[in-house]
């Protein structure tokens, strides 16, 4: 039995509390960290280390990096007029992976919700405007999730820019390869009413 003020009972509670990790499967990643000390557990170490002191939020977009102004903001290749709205940065690394978009980015923090208490002033909103003149925005495209909040978030910034700049939304529907029998019906119903001549 581990004692408590054990430093591997330490970590596996610390793992414990990460996303998609519960007791048991922070037991085991820990006794293989433990097992492979010297090929995963020292490099993973120093590679926490050297993120726990280097990694800083964009001050332009919101995404993390390790410089004040992030790569993607610092390419002039994507000051083309374009800027992508996400709620968080995990939705523009997922955009980043699909090497789709080339435009700039802009990370909200999350999104509006009265059940939370979030208003407008709790997020990047105000940047966002602000970016809009800086930047020569000619487009938002606006890539929140498909959630009430997302759409609540999406219709207040619409509103906000306004007449200003040409505001865009993702598609929503059918996923590629999806099956209308497994789907739900607000992906149904949004697949529908986005159809488009075949």
């Amino acid at each position: 039995m581990i004692r408590r003020n054990d430093p591997i009972e330490a970590l596996i509670e610390l793992m414990a509390r990460l996303p998609g990790l519960g007791p048991r499967s922070a037991r085991r990643a820990v006794l293989y960290l433990i097992r492979k000390r010297a090929q995963v557990l020292q490099p993973l170490a120093e590679a926490m280390m050297a993120v726990a002191q280097s990694a800083r939020e964009c001050l332009n977009c919101g995404n993390v990096g390790t410089t004040e102004v992030c790569d993607i903001c610092e390419d002039e290749r994507r000051a083309n007029g374009l800027l992508c709205v996400v709620e968080d940065v995990s939705d523009l690394w997922a955009m980043e992976r699909s090497g789709v978009f080339r435009g700039r980015y802009h990370v909200l923090g999350g999104t509006l919700s009265a059940l939370e208490g979030v208003g407008p002033e709790d997020l990047r909103i105000p940047g966002l405007v602000h970016r809009l003149d800086a930047e020569a925005i000619t487009e938002v495209i606006l890539a929140l999730n498909a959630t009430v909040d997302g759409a609540t978030t999406a219709h207040y910034i619409a509103d906000q820019l306004e007449g200003r700049v040409a505001v865009t939304t993702l598609a929503q529907g059918v996923p590629i390869g999806g099956e209308l029998d497994y789907l739900d019906d607000g992906t149904i119903s949004a697949a529908l009413n986005a159809r488009k001549r075949f």
